[in-house]
C-alpha cells in the first residue's frame, strides 16, 4: 500500500512540475511579447485597426492670360452616419428634425429617413451615406442639420472630402490644359500644362488624417480634424488667350467638319515674346465628332510638304548661292532623279521662272532645280545651315511628348541619306517635325530672325504674390541675316498677293505666309491621302501674331490643298482677332463702364480696406471683382463655375480670419 502511495505521489510531483515548467515557459513568454516584442505587436495591432489616410491637396487654379479660370479643383463631400455614436437620449431627441431637414433638401420624404436610420441603428451600421459628392455649399447646409451639427463624437456625422478638377471652358484646348491623373497601380500620366507644372507648381503638399476600422471594409475618421493640414498648390497663370482661343477653337472646328477631316491643330504665337496666345487639337471620334483627342500641335511630327520650301530657300539665300531673281527651268512639270520623279501640281510645269515666282506657285520642281544645283556637290552645307537655323533641336518644352525633328545627314551612320535625300528634301520629304516647331521657324522670320522659344506660362502665383515669373526665352538671336529676312518675308506676302494663297487676299488686311500640300501614306496607293497646312504671320508688315493650321487626312473628294483647307482657317483666325475682337482695335463697347457694378464695388473696397476682418457681401458680382477683392483681403477664394457670384460660403458680416478659405459658387 505504501509503495502505491509513493508511486502515486511522484506521478504527481512530476504531473506539478511539468505544469511548473509549463507556467515558467508562459510566463517568459508573456515577458518576452510585453517587453521585447510589444512594440512590434502593438504597432502590427495598430496598423489592423487604425491608418493613417492621405488628404490629397488642392491644385492649384490654372489661369488664362486675363484672368479667366481655365482649371480648378472643385471640391466634393460625401456625408456619413455613425448610427451607434449618438446616446439613445440624443438619437431620439433629434431623429425627427434631422428627417424633416434631410427631407427637404433631398426631397424624399420624412419617413423615408426616419425609417432608414432606425434600420441603421438597429443593424449597427456605423458608416451610412447620406449624401454623395455634394458641393460645398451643400456640405455646409447638411452639417447644420440637427444632431449631425453635434459633431463626429456627439453627433456621428463622418465627413469625407475629395477634389475634382474641371475645366470651365469645356472642351475647348481642354488637352493643351491637360490634367494630371493616377491610376489604381499608381501609374501616373500627365498632359497638357497642368501634367507639365503640376508637379513643380500644381499640386500642393498632401495632409493626414486618421481613420479607424469599422468593420466590412470601412473605415471612419478618428478625429473630427485633420492632423496634418494638406496644403493647395501655387496657381498658374498661363500665355492663353480666351478670346483667341475661342476663335481658333471654332474655325478650326468648322474647317474640319466641312472637309470631314481626321484631325487637325492650330496655333497662335505671339511673335515677340513666343507667347502661346491659342493652341487647339481635335480629333474625331467613331461617331464623326471632334474633341480633344491628342496634343498634335506638340507631339505629331510628320513631312510637312511646301511650307519646308520657305526653310530650303532661307538656307540658300543666307549661303548666297541663290538670289530669288535666278531663273530655273521647271522641265515640263516633272524631274527625274535615280528613276524617282519629282511633280508639279500643275501639268506641264511653269516653263523658266524666277525662284521667286517659284515659291509663289509652289513649284515643286522650280525649288527642286534650284537646291540641287546648289548643293548637289556640297550637301553637308546646306544640312549644315539648317542646323545653323536650329532646325535640328527640339525645343525642349516643358509640355511631354515633343519628338526630335528629322533631317537626313549624309555624314552620320544611319542618317536616313539617299541619292535622292536632299531633293526630296527640298520641297518637305524625308523631313519631319511638328507643327509648333515648324512654326517657330515662321515665327523667327516674323521676328526679323530672332528665333524664340514657345511659351506657355506667365508666372506661378500663391494669392497676389508671384512666385516665378517667366520671361522671354532666345532659342538663337540670329538664325540668318537682316537681307534674308526681308528678302523671305517679301516671298511670303507675294504667296497671299499672287500665288498659291491668293484665295486668302484681303485689300484691308495683310497677311503673308505659304500653303503645304503633302502626301501622307504614299507608299501604299490605296492607302493614300493629305495633310494641308499653312504657316505665317500678320500683319505682313509689322507681324503681331504668327500662326500654323495643320490638318490631316481631309476628305479628298471635298478637297484638299493646304490653300482651300487650312488657308482659312488661318484667314478667319487674323481677321476676326483684328476686326472682331477688342485685342487691338478700340471698339465702343471697350470702354463701357456699368456705374452700378462699379459703384458697388468701390463700396465693398472701401469696407474691405476699413474692416478687413469683416465678410463683404459678393453675391451678385462678377467673378473676378470678387476675387480681387478677397484675395485683397487675405482670404483663399475657391471658385465654382464662372459668371456671376451667386452664393458665399461665409455670411455677410461675419469676423474672418487671414487665409481662411472661402468658397464661391458661381
Amino acid at each position: 500500500m505504501a509503495v502505491t502511495e509513493k508511486h502515486i505521489l511522484n506521478r504527481l510531483y512530476f504531473v506539478a512540475g511539468i505544469m511548473f515548467v509549463f507556467a515558467l515557459a508562459v510566463v517568459f513568454k508573456l515577458f518576452t511579447i510585453q517587453m521585447v516584442q510589444g512594440d512590434k505587436y502593438r504597432e502590427l495591432a495598430e496598423k489592423r485597426t487604425v491608418k493613417n489616410v492621405t488628404i490629397p491637396a488642392n491644385r492649384g487654379n490654372v489661369y488664362a492670360s486675363d484672368g479667366s479660370l481655365l482649371a480648378t479643383s472643385i471640391p466634393k463631400y460625401d456625408i456619413r452616419f455613425d448610427a451607434l455614436t449618438p446616446t439613445n437620449k440624443t438619437f431620439e431627441k433629434y431623429l425627427n428634425p434631422l428627417c424633416d431637414s434631410l427631407s427637404a433638401y433631398s426631397g424624399k420624404s420624412s419617413g423615408y429617413y426616419e425609417k432608414e436610420l432606425r434600420k441603421a441603428r438597429a443593424n449597427k451600421n456605423r458608416y451610412f451615406l447620406l449624401a454623395r459628392n455634394i458641393n460645398y455649399t451643400d456640405y455646409a447646409r447638411i452639417r447644420n442639420f440637427p444632431l449631425l451639427s453635434l459633431g463626429a463624437f456627439r453627433g456621428g456625422v463622418i465627413v469625407e472630402q475629395t477634389t475634382k478638377r474641371e475645366h470651365p471652358m469645356g472642351g475647348i484646348a481642354q488637352r493643351s490644359i491637360g490634367y494630371e491623373r493616377v491610376d489604381e497601380d499608381g501609374h501616373v500620366a500627365r498632359a497638357g500644362i497642368d501634367g507639365a507644372f503640376g508637379e513643380m507648381y500644381l499640386r500642393g503638399t498632401d495632409g493626414h488624417r486618421m481613420k479607424q476600422k469599422i468593420g466590412q471594409g470601412q473605415w471612419k475618421p478618428i478625429t473630427d480634424y485633420n492632423e496634418v493640414e494638406p496644403k493647395d498648390g501655387y496657381d498658374v497663370y498661363t500665355t492663353i488667350d480666351v478670346n483667341i482661343q475661342d476663335i481658333a477653337h471654332h474655325a478650326l472646328l468648322e474647317q474640319l467638319e466641312i472637309y470631314k477631316a481626321d484631325h487637325g491643330s492650330v496655333i497662335v504665337m505671339e511673335t515677340k515674346t513666343g507667347e502661346i496666345k491659342a493652341i487647339s487639337n481635335l480629333g474625331r471620334n467613331s461617331d464623326g465628332h471632334y474633341y480633344e483627342r491628342l496634343n498634335y500641335a506638340v507631339g505629331e511630327s510628320s513631312e510637312p510638304g511646301s511650307t519646308f520650301k520657305i526653310m530650303a530657300i532661307t538656307a540658300a539665300l543666307e549661303d548666297k548661292v541663290i538670289d530669288t531673281s535666278d531663273v530655273v527651268d521647271t522641265k515640263n512639270g516633272v524631274l527625274s532623279f535615280y528613276g524617282k520623279k519629282v511633280r508639279d501640281s500643275k501639268h506641264g510645269g511653269y516653263g523658266k521662272i524666277s525662284i521667286a515666282k517659284a515659291i509663289e506657285v509652289s513649284s515643286n520642281t522650280g525649288i527642286v532645280a534650284a537646291i540641287d544645283k546648289a548643293y548637289k556637290d556640297q550637301p553637308g552645307k546646306f544640312i549644315d545651315r539648317l542646323y545653323d537655323m536650329n532646325l535640328n533641336q527640339s525645343l525642349n518644352l516643358p509640355i511631354l511628348g515633343e519628338p526630335e525633328p528629322i533631317i537626313p545627314d549624309p555624314r552620320i551612320k544611319n542618317g536616313r541619306w539617299s541619292g535622292i535625300a536632299l531633293q526630296w528634301m527640298a520641297y518637305g520629304y524625308g523631313v519631319s517635325f511638328t507643327p509648333l516647331q515648324t512654326l517657330t521657324f515662321y515665327n523667327a522670320i516674323a521676328n526679323n530672325g530672332e528665333m524664340v522659344k514657345p511659351q506657355f506660362l506667365r508666372e506661378v502665383r500663391e494669392f497676389d504674390k508671384t512666385i516665378v515669373p517667366f520671361k522671354k526665352e532666345v532659342i538663337n538671336p540670329q538664325i540668318c541675316s537682316q537681307e534674308t529676312v526681308d528678302k523671305v518675308k517679301k516671298l511670303l506676302e507675294n504667296v497671299v498677293e499672287h500665288g498659291t494663297g491668293s484665295k486668302l487676299y484681303s485689300p484691308n488686311f495683310s497677311m503673308a505666309g505659304k500653303t503645304g500640300t503633302c502626301q501622307k501614306d504614299y507608299a501604299t496607293k490605296d492607302k493614300l491621302s493629305y495633310i494641308s497646312s499653312f504657316a505665317g504671320f500678320f500683319p505682313a508688315d509689322n507681324p503681331k501674331y504668327s500662326c500654323i493650321v495643320v490638318i490631316h487626312e481631309p476628305d479628298k473628294s471635298v478637297g484638299y490643298y493646304g490653300a482651300d483647307v487650312s488657308g482659312p482657317v488661318f484667314k478667319k483666325i487674323a481677321q476676326k482677332i483684328f476686326t472682331d475682337t477688342p485685342i487691338t482695335d478700340e471698339v465702343e463697347t471697350l470702354n463701357f463702364q456699368n456705374s452700378v457694378v462699379n459703384k458697388d464695388f468701390e463700396s465693398y473696397y472701401d469696407v474691405a480696406q476699413t474692416y478687413k476682418t469683416i465678410m463683404p457681401d459678393v453675391t451678385g458680382m462678377p467673378t473676378m471683382d470678387a476675387l480681387a477683392l478677397l484675395e485683397n483681403m487675405g482670404l483663399k477664394v475657391k471658385i465654382e463655375g464662372v459668371g456671376v457670384v451667386k452664393k458665399q460660403s461665409i455670411d455677410k458680416g461675419i469676423k474672418i480670419k487671414r487665409n481662411q478659405q472661402v468658397y464661391l459658387n458661381i
